[in-house]
């Protein structure tokens, strides 16, 4: 079948919307389907993008994307001249059996191709969020954009509560994780010399928690020798970067933007940390696991559902620092606790391989009447 993706959020640009829509397309394309990624223009980014791979989609792009804060975080939005026309174009010329729209009532992309899809369309939604005003006001014109929907999906039950005050029948396909990718990583040599080495990644912005992953480095190394390990970029990079006190300065690595080395960063960490305040799933949380790292993640709707305490890991309140190092020195002090957290980690990320996720989102177009 003929795939057409349309997403504000796409590589260089990295996030959990990237990942899910990159690992999508590579799997249907890897099964014989035709996908083509419409996204917008990303003049401002012009870091590392993922080196080629032989299933990466056609990828269109239209108008011009630029950065806005949004629920926390940095999201994206695409303007221009034309870009109405110019998505109009692509879905005509494309001819796609389905359209699948990401983050589908984002301005602005996903509402222009629900406004001049002919085919099928289908919306995932990925974000936890809290209706605004600008959500209340608007919120008979977003209906029917929804109401336009042929299908409607949530990667997390988490993702639904945003819109409890729309008519909304979703189900639910979760994210998913290249498990082979992330298990097969290799550590870093300079990073294994005894210390223990806690990994934060994700985009610096202010949920994801990394001031208070600061502060919770400093209580842990009251107890043992740690290190902190920061993967992942953003407008708040140097910022935090100088906010780092002098004393633990030595103590924190910078890793910055990292694409396809992110396996060695797992691979090179004895506990991944996840002090986020709001998400809607938890992408990391499978990466580390795939990887056979044991996990200390908030205690919050999105990660409940992908980590089980106890489990894969251990959840705790994403403000109580001392219960962070509590966590944390324990993993340190009982080796064979952590190898179990990891090794069950590991059965759990088979389940969200990208092949089984991919084909649970195959079987919603074919839900549709949408074969080939």
């Amino acid at each position: 079948m003929r795939i057409g993706i349309v997403t504000e959020y796409y590589a260089p640009s990295v996030g959990g919307i990237q990942e899910h829509v990159r690992h999508f397309a590579r799997e249907a394309r890897r099964l014989g389907h035709e996908v083509t990624v419409v996204t917008g223009a990303m003049p401002d980014l012009s870091g590392p993008v993922p080196a080629p791979h032989p299933n990466d989609p056609d990828v269109v792009r239209v108008g011009r994307s630029v950065p806005v804060y949004n629920n926390g975080g940095v999201g994206r939005v695409t303007g221009g001249r034309r870009v109405s026309d110019a998505v109009a174009g692509v879905l005509r010329d494309g001819r796609f059996d389905v359209v699948h729209v990401h983050a589908p009532l984002t301005p602005v992309l996903p509402l222009l191709a629900i406004h001049h899809a002919t085919s099928p369309v289908v919306g995932t939604f990925h974000t936890n969020w809290n209706p605004g005003l600008g959500f209340r006001l608007a919120r008979r014109k977003l209906q029917r954009y929804v109401d336009r929907l042929d299908a409607t999906v949530a990667v997390s039950h988490a993702c639904l509560g945003g819109l409890r005050r729309l008519r909304v029948d979703a189900r639910i396909v979760p994210n998913g994780v290249d498990a082979r990718r992330f298990g097969a990583g290799r550590p870093i040599p300079r990073l294994m010399d005894g210390t223990l080495n806690l990994l934060w990644v994700g985009r610096i912005e202010r949920r994801n928690g990394l001031d208070r992953m600061l502060v919770v480095l400093h209580e842990v190394r009251r107890e043992v020798d740690a290190r902190l390990l920061v993967v992942g970029d953003g407008p708040l990079l140097e910022r935090w970067r100088a906010r780092v006190p002098p004393e633990l300065v030595p103590h924190v690595v910078f890793a910055g933007r990292v694409v396809d080395e992110r396996p060695d960063w797992y691979a090179s960490a004895h506990v991944h940390c996840a002090p986020t305040r709001i998400a809607s799933f938890g992408v990391t949380l499978l990466e580390a696991m795939a990887a056979g790292v044991p996990v200390v993640a908030s205690e919050i709707d999105g990660f409940r559902e992908v980590l089980r305490h106890g489990v894969e890991g251990e959840l705790v309140p994403p403000d109580d620092a001392a219960a962070w190092s509590r966590a944390i020195v324990r993993l340190a002090r009982d080796p064979a606790l952590a190898t179990a957290y990891g090794e069950a980690g590991r059965r759990t990320a088979r389940r969200y391989d990208w092949p089984i996720v991919a084909q649970q989102v195959l079987s919603v177009y074919r839900s549709i009447g949408v074969e080939g």
